[in-house]
Order: structure tokens, then C-alpha cells, then sequence
């Protein structure tokens, strides 16, 4: 039994994991009324937020939780886990350090060793978890060679990953992320935090009608780049009178988030085109994304290859995907050494 913590940001999260079973429980403690006067995550806030959250959240585990293969609640889980796990980076510095001193004090308590994991890690892995069973080791190593397509508000990453668990970054932002490009439009158009899901509720209009720049469209590096395209949409939008962005709004977001799309599905047909793989893989916050996720299905098939995506409560920040990501890659696992686990705001996927 895995015990993991998340706090790299605004979501407070624990989770079981058990590998024989799969997720024993999971419990999340979101921000985002808390964040939403702001129009965005303020780190002060956030951490204060970590110490008021994680308390009741550790209550609800000590009393136990239903186990998904036996109806029957998972007694005193303290003495079941036999690690914990906890994210160590990248993530908002106060934050991080809240995470890591409750799992070193858990460590401590319940004599458990503890060991940290990047975050990052836990959302490459996470569109496997759908696909755990009974068989899944067996069966794991048909989807790789993998490629992954992380698109959240801090990061945009097109990553490799051999067999082995070995990972290359193939292609990342060079300022903004998707995530940030999409939160940052809602914010010019009016739409309140989280813009990225707003945009996307309104984007029922044409997403042909109005043309956004794609940039490294020109190109065949792989790099992604999403600083302009915000610009892009605060200069068309100056131009515009009021009654006209009221009546074309529909046509506009969808044209905006189809934009997006487009910059991040063209380095994925670049990157097939350059290797092999035998799977694709969604993640992260953006990942949610029903037009992404069409996207990406479609060059999938047009592959032959399968294109994997999470849960949608693991596609933000959550424990289980921390937890699945210790059991994915144990070899990625950075131990404590006398409890001196460290957290790394900038730490890098490798």
C-alpha cells in the first residue's frame, strides 16, 4: 500500500494506492473559490490554504475508506502502507515545503520510509491508470515506446518513454504554457478563473473564423511557443467594437482554443513522423479538453497506435497519479535520507 501527498499548487490531495488493487481512496481539497477574486493562484494564499486542508483530509483517511474490488472499508490504513510517497517538484515553493513536512512527520509517526517524486512524472503516467488490472505489468510494455503530451498551466512538454522508464523531453514552451495561453485569454475576454475550462464553454461557434497564429508552424523543430497568441488576441480584440465581440464570442473562443490546438497537435504529427511509438498519451490540467482530446484520438488512429487518456479527476493536480507514478517508475523514486527530503520548485522531468 502507497501512501502519496500532493501540493505542488492549489490542490491539496492524498491518496491509496495498492498494487494489487489499484486506488483504495483518494481525497482532494480544491482552491479555486479561495483563488477566484484574484483571477489566478496566489502563492501565500495557497500554502495558508495547505495547512487548513490537509488536516481533515488526513481525518477522512485514518477512518478508513471502501476498497474498490471488496465492499468493506480498508481498516486502519496507518499500518497497511508500507511507504509514502510525496511530491517533491516542481511546484510553488511554500506549497511544496507543506506537502513534504506532513509526509516527513507521517514518516516519522508511522516508522513508513518516505521518498519523493516530480510531479511532473505523476502526469506523464497518469493516462495508464485507467488501463491497471490484474494483468497490467504483463501487458504494460505494447504502448511503449510512449509519447506524451503534458498541457497544463505551468508546463508544455512533448516527451518519450522507452520500456525501461528511460525519458527524453522531445519539445517544450519557450514562455508561455498552453494552460496559461488559455487562462490568459479568458482573462482578456471577460470569462472568470479558471479561464481554460470557460474558453472551452464558450468555444460553440466556428473555430475557422478567425485566424490566430500558430507559431513554429513554418518549421519542423520542436518547440512550442504560446507568448504571442495572447498578444495576438488582446490587439484583435482592441479592434473590435463591444457589440461586435459579444455577437462573435463563440466564434472567437473557439477560434482562440482552436489556435491552441492546433500549436500542440502539429509537433505531435512532426514528432510521429520522426519516431516510432506505439501509443500516445494526454496529460494534465488541459488534457480535459474535449477538442484536445478529439484531436489527438484522430492523429492516434491515423497512426494505428492507441491514444491514452487519464480520469478526469487525475488530470489535475491529485495524489494518484503520485502514487501510480511510485509504482510506474520506483527506479525514479528519491529516498530520504534521514527524513532531509528536500522540495525543488524548478525541478526538471528526467
Amino acid at each position: 500500500m502507497i501512501l502519496a501527498i500532493e501540493s505542488s499548487c492549489d490542490e491539496s490531495a492524498l491518496a491509496l494506492f495498492s498494487e494489487q488493487d489499484g486506488i483504495c481512496g483518494e481525497w482532494v481539497s480544491t482552491q479555486i473559490e479561495a483563488h477566484r477574486p484574484f483571477g489566478g493562484v496566489v502563492p501565500g494564499l495557497a500554502a495558508r490554504e495547505h495547512l487548513t486542508n490537509f488536516f481533515p483530509l488526513l481525518e477522512q483517511l485514518l477512518k478508513g475508506t471502501p476498497r474498490p474490488l471488496q465492499n468493506a472499508p480498508l481498516a486502519r490504513p496507518e499500518e497497511r502502507v508500507h511507504r509514502i510517497v510525496v511530491t517533491q517538484g516542481p511546484g510553488l515553493a511554500g506549497c511544496l515545503a507543506l506537502g513534504i513536512s506532513l509526509a516527513k512527520a507521517l514518516s516519522l509517526a508511522w516508522d513508513k520510509p518516505l521518498f519523493g517524486v516530480n510531479h511532473l512524472l505523476g502526469h506523464v503516467f497518469s493516462p495508464f491508470i485507467p488501463l491497471f488490472d490484474a494483468h497490467f505489468q504483463e501487458n504494460r510494455q505494447r504502448y511503449f515506446p510512449h509519447l506524451s503530451l503534458l498541457v497544463s498551466g505551468g508546463n508544455t512538454l512533448l516527451i518519450s518513454i522507452d520500456a525501461d522508464n528511460s525519458i527524453k523531453v522531445l519539445a517544450q514552451t519557450l514562455d508561455d504554457a498552453a494552460g496559461e495561453a488559455l487562462d490568459k485569454g479568458a482573462k482578456l475576454l471577460h470569462l472568470p478563473y479558471p479561464g481554460g475550462p470557460e474558453i472551452e464553454r464558450a468555444a460553440t461557434g466556428d473555430s475557422s473564423k478567425y485566424t490566430f497564429p500558430v507559431a513554429f508552424s513554418e518549421t519542423r523543430e520542436l518547440k512550442f511557443s504560446f507568448s504571442g497568441l495572447k498578444t495576438s488576441l488582446r490587439y484583435f480584440l482592441e479592434k473590435l467594437p463591444p457589440a461586435t465581440i459579444a455577437t462573435e464570442f463563440p466564434h472567437i473562443c473557439a477560434s482562440y482554443q482552436q489556435a491552441v490546438i492546433d500549436a500542440l497537435t502539429l509537433k505531435v504529427k512532426q514528432c510521429l513522423a520522426q519516431h516510432t511509438f506505439n501509443s500516445i498519451g494526454l496529460c494534465g490540467g488541459v488534457s480535459n479538453n474535449k477538442a484536445l482530446r478529439s484531436a489527438l484520438k484522430a492523429i492516434g488512429d491515423s497512426h494505428n497506435i492507441p491514444t491514452l487518456t487519464p480520469f478526469s479527476q487525475h488530470t489535475g493536480d491529485n495524489a494518484t497519479m503520485i502514487a501510480f507514478a511510485s509504482y510506474m517508475a520506483p527506479e525514479k523514486l528519491v529516498p530520504s535520507q534521514k527524513f532531509n527530503l528536500a522540495f525543488h520548485p524548478t525541478l526538471r522531468l528526467s
